[in-house]
C-alpha cells in the first residue's frame, strides 16, 4: 500500500466516523504498514488486525474500540495515544512508547490464531509488552491477564480495576503506580521495583514478590495469601491484613477461637496456631487469650489494646508489631523477637492462680519475658510489675515512665535504654552484697 493510498483510507475513515457520504470504515487487517506515520490520526474503530505497525509512529493518535488483535507493534510510538476499549489480544508491544497512552478497559489477554504451518490447528499466543515505556499510562478496568510486561516502566501509571491475573512483571518499574483492586493473582514480581506504589484491596494470592521493592507501597486490605514477603523490602510500607486474606485454616482457627473466649470455654476449640504465618495479621482488639502462638511469625501484626492473657508465644516473630494498649497479663514470651514493637501502656503483668474451688491462692503467675529482644522496642508507660525479663535484650529500648517494680531483670541488656521516670526494680541482695 502506498503512503497516496493509506491516506485516502484514512480519509474515508474520517468520514465514515462523521456519518459522511463516501465514507468508508478502515479495514487493513493483515497490512505491511511498518514504519508508516499516523501521528494524530483517527482510528477509532478501524479494524487492523494481524496488521504489522511495528515502528509506526502513533503518537496522540485515537485507536479507541480499534480491532488491533494480533498486531505487530513492537518499537512503536503510541505516546499519549487513545486506545481505550481497544481489542489488543495477542498483540506485540515489545519495547512500545506508551508514556501517557489510555488503555482504559483496553483488552490484552491471549489471542487465539491459526497455526498456517498446520492447518485447522489454533495456537494461543500471549500479549508482549516486554520492555515497553507505560509510565503514566492510564489502564483503568484494563485486561492483561496472562501478558508479558517484564522489564516494563509503569510509574505513575492509573491501572485501578485491572486485570493482570498471571501477568509476569519480572524487573519492572511500577513506583508510584495506582494499582488498587486489581486482579494480580499469581503474578510474577521479582525484582519488581514497586516503591510508593498504591496497592490496597489487591489481589495478589500466590503472587511472586522475590526481591520485590515494596518501600512505602501501599498494601491496606491487599490479599497476600500465600505470598512469600521474607525477601521483598517492605521498610515503611502500610500493610495491613485482616483475617479474611489468610488461609481458611486460620480463619476457622481464630472463629472457633472466639467462640471458645465467649462461652468460657464451654464452645469452641483454644486457638492452636503454632508456627504460622500470620505476618501483618489486624487483630486489633481481638481476645487471643490462651492461644498457642509459638514460633507465629506476626512480623507487623496489628495488635493494639489485644488481650492475650495467659497467651504462649514463645519463640514468636513480632518485629514491629504493634501491641499498644494491650493486656499481656500472665504470657510467655520466652525467646521472642519484639525488635522494633511498640508496647506502649501494655498491662505485663501477674495472673491469680486459682484453686480447684476458683477463689484465689495467693500466688502469682508472672508474665514470662526471659530472653525476649526487644531491641529498639517502645515501652513507654508499660507496666511490667513482676515480669521475668532475665537475659531479656533492652538495648535503645524507650522505657519512658515505664514501672519495672519487683521485675527480674538479671542479665538484661539495657545499653543505651531510655529510663526517664523509669520505676526500676530494687537491687538485689546478692548485688547490694558486691
Amino acid at each position: 500500500m502506498t503512503p497516496h493510498d493509506l491516506i485516502a483510507v484514512l480519509q474515508k475513515h474520517e468520514r465514515w466516523l462523521k456519518k459522511l457520504t463516501n465514507g468508508a470504515r478502515a479495514m487493513l487487517p493483515l497490512a505491511d504498514l511498518q514504519g508508516h506515520n499516523f501521528v494524530a490520526a483517527n482510528l477509532q474503530s478501524a479494524k487492523l488486525s494481524g496488521a504489522n505497525l511495528s515502528d509506526c509512529d502513533f503518537s496522540g493518535a485515537d485507536l479507541s474500540m480499534a480491532d488491533l488483535f494480533a498486531v505487530r507493534l513492537s518499537r512503536a510510538i503510541l505516546t499519549n495515544c487513545n486506545l481505550t476499549k481497544a481489542d489488543l489480544r495477542g498483540a506485540h508491544l515489545r519495547g512500545a512508547k506508551l508514556k501517557g497512552a489510555i488503555l482504559r478497559e483496553a483488552d490484552l489477554r491471549g489471542g487465539a490464531l491459526l497455526d498456517r504451518r498446520s492447518p485447522g490447528a489454533v495456537s494461543v499466543q500471549q500479549a508482549d509488552l516486554t520492555g515497553a515505556d507505560m509510565d503514566e499510562a492510564r489502564l483503568g478496568s484494563a485486561n492483561l491477564s496472562g501478558a508479558d510486561l517484564s522489564e516494563t516502566s509503569m510509574s505513575g501509571a492509573d491501572c485501578e480495576g485491572a486485570q493482570f491475573a498471571g501477568c509476569n512483571f519480572a524487573n519492572s518499574t511500577m513506583k508510584n503506580a495506582n494499582l488498587s483492586r486489581c486482579d494480580m493473582r499469581g503474578v510474577n514480581l521479582a525484582n519488581c521495583n514497586m516503591q510508593g506504589a498504591k496497592l490496597r484491596d489487591t489481589n495478589l494470592m500466590g503472587a511472586n514478590l522475590m526481591g520485590a521493592n515494596l518501600r512505602n507501597a501501599d498494601l491496606v486490605g491487599a490479599n497476600l495469601e500465600g505470598v512469600d514477603l521474607s525477601s521483598a523490602d517492605i521498610s515503611g510500607a502500610n500493610l495491613v491484613r485482616t483475617a479474611d486474606n489468610f488461609s481458611q485454616k486460620i480463619q476457622d482457627t481464630l472463629q472457633a477461637h472466639y467462640v471458645w473466649i465467649n462461652s468460657n470455654g464451654a464452645k469452641g476449640v483454644r486457638a492452636d496456631l503454632e508456627g504460622e504465618d500470620l505476618s501483618h495479621i489486624d487483630l486489633n482488639k481481638v481476645n487471643l487469650s490462651g492461644a498457642n502462638l509459638k514460633r507465629a511469625l506476626l512480623v507487623g501484626a496489628k495488635l493494639r489494646e489485644c488481650q492475650m492473657i495467659m497467651s504462649d508465644l514463645a519463640g514468636a516473630n513480632l518485629q514491629n508489631a504493634d501491641l499498644t494498649g494491650s493486656t499481656l497479663d500472665g504470657i510467655n514470651l520466652r525467646g521472642a523477637d519484639l525488635s522494633g514493637a511498640r508496647l506502649d501502656g501494655a498491662e505485663v503483668g501477674s495472673v491469680d492462680i486459682k484453686g480447684p474451688d476458683g477463689k484465689p491462692t495467693g500466688r502469682l503467675w508472672p508474665a514470662n519475658l526471659s530472653g525476649v529482644k526487644l531491641l529498639k522496642a517502645s515501652l513507654v508507660r508499660a507496666k511490667l510489675r513482676n515480669a521475668n525479663l532475665s537475659g531479656a535484650d533492652l538495648r535503645q529500648a524507650d522505657l519512658t515512665e515505664a514501672n519495672l517494680f519487683d521485675a527480674n531483670v538479671r542479665g538484661a541488656l539495657m545499653d543505651d535504654a531510655i529510663i526517664i521516670r523509669t520505676v526500676l526494680p530494687r537491687a538485689d541482695d546478692d548485688e547490694d552484697d558486691d
